[in-house]
């Protein structure tokens, strides 16, 4: 028997997985998270110094180079809010059973899902976070920025997507990697402002395909789940239940940063260079972890939502 190389394997099987997101998009409208967000703009925002605390918070990234964003999908100018007010939790809805070291298959499938099949021109989400807690860089237009993304219609403007890979409905554990993982980026994009992940705040709804009618100021936590802005089941009960949680930890985070940029202020010059921020990040690249599904193998078919 004529056997293929395991490569001609991969690539057949990643048609086979964007064929079935094309078709699965034609069935049954999967895609509910975007709703054209990306038309909606915003000021050229300028990246502007971030306070010391949230500085100290930021995490560390996989860039769209080092997980194969390939610019030949990308057909959407980056647009800015005026500053990040909230920040909404997803999943997406793709299988739980992993290799971390294929993540950034899964990023580079939704995003090809994303721009291509449901015409948004880029991936909707500001943040991907796998199991192992990495974090991938998602939409274009700097991590430090208020991107406006296109992950929740409606609720687009001046709020940031975090999609947690993998689904989570009731009673699937989340793991603890990635629920730190995403308790710092809270911390860390609502302190560029000095929001509270614990208050409430004012958005205004662009589209009436949201849970509001367009241009109806509505309030909201901080921290929200995709559910409560659009008619969806994400991001899954499970991340649901945890929303108290992040909201807490987050909050603690960002006390901790404030003392130790406090700490630091108070320090000389030469002495507060040589200081560390005292809160540790989540892992640069990908982990491979033992007993993990290759699903490069083409062993199982992917499905791609927002």
């Amino acid at each position: 028997m004529i056997t293929k190389p395991r490569s001609a394997l991969v690539a057949a099987a990643a048609v086979l997985v964007v064929a079935a997101v094309v078709l699965g998009l034609a069935l049954s409208g999967a895609f509910d998270g975007g709703g054209g967000g990306h038309r909606e703009t915003g000021s050229e925002s300028a990246a502007s110094t971030p306070p010391p605390a949230a500085a100290a918070l930021r995490p560390r990234f996989v860039s769209r180079a080092k997980w194969g964003a390939d610019p030949h999908l990308l057909d959407q100018k980056p647009h800015y809010a005026d500053s990040v007010h909230a920040i909404v939790i997803h999943h997406t809805d793709t299988p739980n059973g992993y290799s971390c070291a294929d993540s950034a298959s899964y990023v580079r499938d939704i995003y090809q899902a994303h721009a291509t099949a449901r015409g948004w021109g880029d991936i909707g989400y500001n943040f991907l976070v796998d199991r192992c807690g990495t974090i991938f860089e998602g939409r274009l237009g700097g991590v430090d920025r208020p991107v406006i993304g296109a992950h929740t219609v409606g609720l687009n403007k001046g709020t940031t997507g975090i999609a947690a890979i993998g689904t989570y409905t009731a009673g699937v554990p989340v793991p603890a990697p990635m629920r730190r993982s995403i308790e710092r980026i809270i911390a860390w994009k609502l302190g560029l402002t000095e929001i509270s992940p614990a208050a409430r705040t004012q958005l205004v709804s662009t589209n009436s395909k949201s849970r509001f009618p367009k241009d109806t100021s509505v309030n909201l936590p901080t921290v929200l789940g995709h559910i409560e802005a659009y008619e969806t089941d994400c991001p899954g009960q499970a991340l649901m239940d945890l929303l108290p949680e992040f909201r807490r930890a987050a909050t603690k985070l960002q006390g901790k940063a404030k003392l130790l940029a406090a700490r630091r202020a108070s320090r000389s010059p030469e002495t507060a260079d040589r200081g560390q921020s005292g809160v540790p990040g989540p892992p640069m690249e990908p982990r491979r972890e033992p007993g993990a599904t290759n699903h490069r193998s083409g062993a199982r078919r992917r499905k791609i939502l927002p």
